[in-house]
This record gives C-alpha cells, sequence and structure tokens, in this order.
C-alpha cells in the first residue's frame, strides 16, 4: 500500500485542524451538544438525535434546526455524526420489525439531514434466521429507499461491528458487499465506519495495521473510509464482544493507537471516541482524547505550535 505509518501529527491539545473528538449527550437538546464538544477541546461529535434505545420518535423543527446549526458554527465543529437507534434491524427477517426499523432509519436520516449533519451512522443488522446473504440484500435495499425517501448530502456509514451471533458487518467483504449495493443507486451518500474495538474483536489484528488497511483497500477501498470510532478493547482480540474501555488501557493496548494516530492513510478521517464515562463524562473524555493526542510525533506537535 502507498500510504506508510508516517502522519503530518498535530498538535497535543485540539488545534484548528484536529481530528478528533467524542460521542457527547444531547441533554437539554441537540443544540447543547457542540458547547459540550468544546468542554473537551473537541471539534468532531457524534450525537444521538432521539433516544437510542427507544422506538419514540421525534422531529427536528426549524427553530431546532437553526439553533443546532448556530451553535455548531459557533463551537467550530468540523464534522458532526449522528449514530441510529440500537433497536434498528435493517437485515431482520421479521416483517413487522423490519418495518418498524425502517420508519425509524428513515426519520433518522431525515432528523439529520435537518440538523445539518455530514453523516449517519447505523449497524448492517442481524440476519436473524442465519441467511447472510438474504439479510445483506435486504439492508442495503432498505438504507437506499430511505435515502431515496430524505434527498439531501447526508452520508449514511456502515459501520464494521464484532461479528457477535448472527450480526452482519464484521468483515470488509460484507462491508464492501453493503457499499456496492446500496452504490448503485447513492453512489455519493455511503461509506463507511470502523470502530477499533470491533475491529479487534472481530478478528483484525490493529497491531499490523498496514496489512489491515491494505486488507481495506482491497475489498473495500479506503477512499470510502469516512469516519472512525477509536475504542480499546475489555475483551480479547478475536473474541466477538462488543466492550469498550479507556485508550491504553484495554485489550489492544497503546501501541496500535499510536500507530494509527501517525497513519498518513488515517490522518484527515475524523475520529470520534466512546469510551467509558465514568462519574465525570468530561473528565473522562479529556483524558482519553489526551492519550490520543499524546501518541503523535512530537515533533509535528512542536512545529504546529510555532
Amino acid at each position: 500500500m502507498a500510504a506508510e505509518s508516517q502522519g503530518s501529527g498535530g498538535p497535543a491539545g485540539a488545534g484548528p485542524g484536529d481530528e478528533v473528538g467524542a460521542h457527547v449527550s444531547i441533554a437539554g437538546g441537540t443544540a447543547n451538544a457542540p458547547a459540550r464538544a468544546r468542554e473537551i477541546d473537541a471539534r468532531v461529535i457524534q450525537l444521538f438525535t432521539k433516544q437510542a434505545n427507544r422506538w419514540a420518535e421525534r422531529d427536528v423543527d426549524a427553530d431546532e434546526a437553526a439553533a443546532f446549526r448556530s451553535a455548531r458554527e459557533a463551537g467550530g465543529i468540523t464534522h458532526a455524526a449522528s449514530h441510529d437507534s440500537y433497536l434498528i434491524n435493517l437485515a431482520t427477517a421479521d416483517d413487522v420489525l423490519f418495518h418498524r426499523s425502517l420508519a425509524s432509519f428513515t426519520n433518522e436520516i431525515r432528523r439529520s439531514e435537518a440538523l445539518g449533519l455530514d453523516f449517519a451512522v447505523t449497524h448492517p443488522g442481524n440476519a436473524t434466521d442465519g441467511d447472510r446473504d438474504r439479510g445483506l440484500r435486504r439492508n442495503a435495499d432498505a438504507i437506499a429507499d430511505a435515502l431515496d425517501a430524505v434527498p439531501g448530502r447526508v452520508r449514511v456509514l456502515l459501520e464494521g461491528t464484532a461479528g457477535s451471533g448472527t450480526a452482519l458487518g464484521s468483515t470488509f467483504e460484507e462491508l464492501g458487499e453493503l457499499l456496492r449495493r446500496i452504490g448503485e443507486r447513492h453512489p455519493d451518500r455511503i461509506g463507511i465506519c470502523l470502530d477499533t474495538c470491533h475491529l479487534w474483536a472481530a478478528g483484525y489484528d490493529l497491531r499490523a495495521l498496514d496489512d489491515v488497511l491494505e486488507a481495506l483497500e482491497t475489498t473495500v477501498g479506503l477512499r470510502h473510509l469516512a469516519f472512525l470510532h477509536l475504542n480499546d478493547s475489555a475483551t480479547p482480540f478475536g473474541s466477538r464482544r462488543d466492550r469498550h474501555a479507556d485508550i491504553g488501557e484495554g485489550t489492544i493496548g497503546e501501541a496500535p493507537f499510536r500507530l494509527l494516530m501517525c497513519h498518513s492513510a488515517l490522518a484527515g478521517v475524523p475520529k470520534v471516541i466512546e469510551t467509558p464515562k465514568g462519574d465525570d463524562a468530561v473528565a473522562a473524555d479529556r483524558a482519553n482524547l489526551a492519550r490520543l493526542r499524546a501518541f503523535r510525533p512530537k515533533k509535528d506537535a512542536k512545529r504546529r505550535k510555532e
């Protein structure tokens, strides 16, 4: 692969071009999210546009949309993504659940578009009948249908999974197949999001990052990687279990994150942490972001400050 494990680096703290941030709360309203990002020196955010563990839907009215967009501009937020509901399963064989999921996902795209978000991150779902090919086809058709229903600029990002049970999307091959199918109808509104915890649990060895990126280029294409979730793993390599841990304190360890933060192919990809919040979310996020920023080449950090 042409890219080498040497990047442009960045400052020790957030700077104008800093590409790391966090998933932030929307308590009190979506317009509060950008200010919470600034509390942790972040200019990249991910948020829920509704309660992620409930089917209850809501609309984003003109006042909320204007307030969020204004707060985003004031906060200097460069990239903003939503994450859809954990209840959605667009690959299910159950028709009742499928139609409920499609309606919810379409509303997610509609809210994301109203807020002016860049991305909407979604899990590929579970092929509950064990028929993975059918699940992939149904998921791809559903996402394309939702994009048909909500014209705009929001890009749907397929998030790679840890591969537990009947979950789809734990391999680059499955992500590539979904991307190809959806891309036939919406080539400019689809991409992928990778999560380091999920990759590790699915059996992608991040200690050999160049090999992982080579495999991604071959099956999906690096150009389609639009967003990264940076999380350590509380479970072993290849465990197929999704349990997040603080950066450098799980089974992945510091070395792969150092490689990732210094890799030229990933330097411009926006990244968010979804690490444990503990009793003090601001302090926890600041600590994890500081660790990631400290992994950048020191000489580049010094040059940026000068």
